[in-house]
C-alpha cells in the first residue's frame, strides 16, 4: 500500500484562503441518523454558503433509518427547495453504508462530506475547494476538536493504529468533512457499514494513488442529539471490520507480487 504523500501533513498547516474560480458543481452529503435537531439549521446553512463555492450545487441529506423526525424535516425542506434531495434508509445501516449511498447518489463532479450533527462548519467549504485544484481528496483535520476527552484519546488512538496498518500519513482519520472528486470515487466499493468506513474509503483511495492532502477546520460543539460512535457495538465492529480490510489489502498486495 503506497503512502500518502508528505504533502498531506504541510498542508494541514493553516494558511490564506484564495478561491480561485468557483467549482463547476458540488454535492454536499450528510449522514443523518436521529438528527432531528439539527437537519433544517444544517442544510440551510450549507444552502447559504454553497453560492461562495460551487456554480451549481446540491445537497442531499441521507436519512440513515432514524426513528425521530429527522426524514419527515428533511422530506419537508425538499418539497420546499429543489437544490434539496434525500435519500431514505428503511432501517438504520450504520455510518458507512450512509457513506457509500452518499457518494453513489452524487450527481455533480465534486462531492463533499459532511457528518449531518452540526459539528462542522459550512463556511470551511471554502477552504477545502481551495486546495482541491491540484489533488484528488482535500480532508479536514479538527485543529481543536470539540469533544469530551475520551472520544479523542479514541480518535487519536483509532488514527495511529490506520497509520500503522495502511502507511496513511493522515492526522485525523474520521474527521466528517471530505473534499472529493467524483471521478476519485467512482466505482469505488466499500463493505465497511459502521465507523470504520473513513479508514476504508482513504486506504482504497490510497491504493489508487489519490492526490491527498489535509487542510485545518472548524469543529463545534454538538448542540442537539446525541453521539453514538463510542458504543461498545460501534467500536467492536469498527475494530473487526478494520482488521479485515487489513487481511484484504495484504492478500491483494501479496497477489499483485506473484505476478511480478
Amino acid at each position: 500500500m503506497p503512502a500518502i504523500g508528505a504533502q498531506g501533513a504541510r498542508g494541514a498547516a493553516m494558511r490564506p484562503v484564495t478561491m480561485p474560480a468557483r467549482l463547476a458543481g458540488l454535492t454536499v452529503f450528510l449522514p443523518s441518523h436521529n438528527e432531528e435537531g439539527n437537519v433544517e439549521r444544517v442544510v440551510s446553512s450549507f444552502l447559504a454558503e454553497l453560492p461562495k463555492v460551487a456554480e451549481v450545487f446540491e445537497v442531499v441529506v441521507i436519512d440513515d433509518g432514524s426513528v425521530d423526525r429527522t426524514g419527515e424535516i428533511a422530506d419537508r425542506i425538499a418539497a420546499d427547495d429543489t437544490r434539496v434531495r434525500v435519500v431514505h434508509h428503511a432501517v438504520n445501516r450504520g455510518y458507512g453504508a450512509a457513506v457509500a449511498t452518499g457518494l453513489k447518489t452524487a450527481r455533480q463532479p465534486f462531492i463533499l462530506l459532511c457528518d449531518g450533527d452540526g459539528q462542522f462548519d459550512p463556511a470551511d467549504m471554502e477552504r477545502l475547494a481551495a486546495r482541491i485544484g491540484d489533488h484528488d481528496v482535500v480532508i479536514g483535520r479538527r485543529a481543536r476538536r470539540a469533544d469530551h476527552l475520551m472520544r479523542r484519546i479514541n480518535g487519536k488512538a483509532w488514527t495511529t493504529l490506520s497509520r500503522i496498518l495502511f502507511g496513511l500519513r493522515i492526522t485525523d482519520m474520521d474527521c466528517g468533512f471530505k473534499l472529493f472528486r467524483r471521478s476519485a470515487v467512482e466505482n469505488l466499493e466499500l463493505h465497511s457499514s459502521g465507523a470504520m468506513v473513513t479508514t476504508e474509503l482513504m486506504a482504497r483511495l490510497a491504493g489508487r494513488n489519490a492526490r491527498i492532502c489535509t487542510v485545518n477546520v472548524t469543529h463545534l460543539p454538538r448542540v442537539s442529539g446525541e453521539q453514538t460512535g463510542n458504543s461498545p457495538s460501534v467500536i467492536i465492529g469498527a475494530f473487526r471490520d478494520l482488521f479485515a480490510l487489513y487481511r484484504e489489502l495484504k492478500k491483494a498486495r501479496k497477489g499483485v507480487a506473484a505476478q511480478l
